[in-house]
C-alpha cells in the first residue's frame, strides 16, 4: 500500500489529522499531479483554505495533466473565490477531457454570474435531469432572455414525484416571473403546507391571486401568513436564552421577524417581492485513488 492509499484509508476511517500529514508528506516527496491535486482537494473540502488549495491546483494544472480532476478542482476553487472568468476557463478545460453533469452545472453557474445568460441556459440544459435545479436554472435563463413560452414549456415538464424535484414554491415563483398566474397559483397551493411561510414567496402568491381576480383568497393567504409570523414573534419573545441561544441571537431574530411583518404590510398595500434566485456550486470527490468512488491513481 503506497502513501496515497494509506492517506485515503485514514481519511475513510475519520483519522483526519493522520491522513492530512500523509497527504502533505506525499507532496514533500514528489510534487506531481496526484499529490498536488489530492492535497488541494483536502485543503478545499476539509480545511476551507481556498487560496492555499488554489496554489496547489494551479501547480498541478501547470503539469498539463491528462485527467480532468485538477482542472475541475481549479475551477471549483476559482468559483468559491468568485473569480468567474478563470473558473469558466478551467471548467471548459475539464469538459474537453471528460464530460460530467457536475462540471456542466458549474460552468453554467460561471456563465450566469458573468451575465452570459444564453450560454448559461444551454449549459444548464446539459447538466439537467428531471425536475432538478439545473433544469430550473435552464428555465430561469429562458425567462431572463424573454423566451417566456420556452420557459413555460420547460416548467410544464416538472413533476413533484421526481427524485430531484426542485420544489413547488420554486416552480410557482418562476411561473409568476413569466406571467403564467394560473400555473403559479396551482403550485403555490400545492406547496403551501410544506414550506415555511416567508413574505418573499407568500407575497408573490398573493400577487398571482390578485392578478387572477381572486382577491378574497389572496387576503386569506396573507392573513394566515401574518398570523403565523405573529405567533413566531411571540414565541421568540418568550423564549429563554441559554448558551446556544444568546440574548444577541434573540435580538437579531426579533429584528428579522419585525422586518418580515413590515414586509407583509407592504405586500398588503400592493408591493410584489422580487424572485429570489441564487446559484450554487456542485462538488464531487476528485481524489486520485479513492476506492469508494472508483477513482484510479493518476496515470500520466
Amino acid at each position: 500500500m503506497n502513501l496515497n492509499q494509506q492517506a485515503i484509508q485514514l481519511l475513510e476511517a475519520n483519522q483526519y489529522d493522520e491522513a492530512l500529514e500523509l497527504f502533505q508528506e506525499a507532496v514533500r516527496r514528489s510534487r506531481d499531479v496526484q499529490s498536488l491535486t489530492n492535497l488541494a482537494w483536502i485543503y478545499c473540502h476539509e480545511e476551507d483554505e481556498f487560496e492555499k488549495a488554489l496554489g496547489l491546483a494551479e501547480e498541478a494544472v501547470g503539469l498539463k495533466p491528462s485527467s480532468h480532476f485538477p482542472y475541475y478542482l481549479q475551477g471549483e476553487l476559482y468559483g468559491r473565490l468568485e473569480r468567474w472568468e478563470e473558473a469558466k476557463s478551467a471548467w471548459e478545460q475539464a469538459l474537453a477531457i471528460h464530460e460530467s453533469k457536475t462540471t456542466w452545472h458549474n460552468l453554467a453557474v460561471a456563465s450566469y454570474e458573468l451575465g452570459k445568460t444564453a450560454e448559461a441556459s444551454k449549459q444548464f440544459r446539459c447538466a439537467a435531469g428531471k425536475s432538478d435545479t439545473a433544469l430550473y436554472g435552464h428555465a430561469k435563463c429562458l425567462a431572463d432572455l424573454g423566451e417566456r413560452n420556452a420557459a413555460k414549456q420547460v416548467l410544464a415538464t416538472f413533476a413533484d414525484e421526481d427524485d430531484d424535484f426542485v420544489g413547488e414554491v420554486e416552480v410557482a415563483d418562476l411561473y409568476v416571473e413569466i406571467g403564467a398566474y394560473e400555473e403559479a397559483v396551482y403550485w403555490f397551493a400545492k406547496g403551501w403546507d410544506n414550506y415555511w411561510k416567508q413574505p418573499c414567496w407568500v407575497g408573490r402568491y398573493v400577487f398571482a391571486l390578485r392578478e387572477l381576480g381572486r382577491t378574497r383568497i389572496a387576503e386569506d393567504v396573507l392573513k394566515e401568513a401574518r398570523q403565523l409570523k405573529e405567533v413566531e414573534w411571540q414565541e421568540s419573545v418568550e423564549e429563554d436564552c441559554d448558551e446556544d441561544w444568546t440574548p444577541r441571537d434573540k435580538v437579531e431574530n426579533l429584528e428579522r421577524l419585525r422586518d418580515d411583518m413590515k414586509l407583509y404590510e407592504e405586500i398588503s398595500d400592493g408591493y410584489v417581492p422580487a424572485l429570489e434566485f441564487g446559484t450554487y456550486l456542485e462538488t464531487a470527490c476528485y481524489l486520485f485513488g479513492c476506492a469508494r468512488h472508483g477513482h484510479p491513481e493518476y496515470q500520466g
